[in-house]
């Protein structure tokens, strides 16, 4: 058992972008699901499949690299908060990742968002995780 899915996910994904695979099957919860769909609004990842197999279903994500370069679209993904010492920020402390070039996934009570989101509609969460 994991005691922190969300940095599973993370780790997931970071060690497929090295190995310079296609695609990674992550088991799937709810929160992965948002982080994924995320992820994909803002184009980090190519594309995703959530199928529904087992008790819990896999989320299966097409990671994207240049097609010339071969440069994986996410550069670097980490984690923010974790279960020992919980990152939370108010409208006005919203972290920004790279002077605005990357993202951070915030947990509200609206639902998972980018921090410029979350911003624009002027309230705070949980900092899950940067990704540029």
């Amino acid at each position: 058992m994991n005691t922190d899915p969300i940095a599973d996910y993370l780790t997931r994904v970071r060690n497929a972008i090295k190995a310079n695979h296609r695609v990674v099957e992550i088991p799937a919860s709810n929160l992965k699901k948002e982080i994924t769909k995320v992820l994909f609004d803002k184009g980090y990842i190519a594309n995703f499949k959530f199928e529904e197999n087992g008790p819990q279903g896999t989320i299966k994500v097409a990671l994207k690299y240049h097609p010339i370069t071969k440069v994986p679209a996410i550069r670097s993904i980490q984690r923010v908060s974790k279960p020992g010492l919980r990152k939370y920020a108010g409208m006005a402390t919203m972290p920004r990742v790279l002077n605005g070039l990357g993202i951070a996934i915030v947990s509200t009570s609206k639902g998972v968002m980018t921090d410029k989101v979350a911003r624009q509609q002027n309230i705070g969460g949980e900092v899950l995780c940067y990704v540029y």
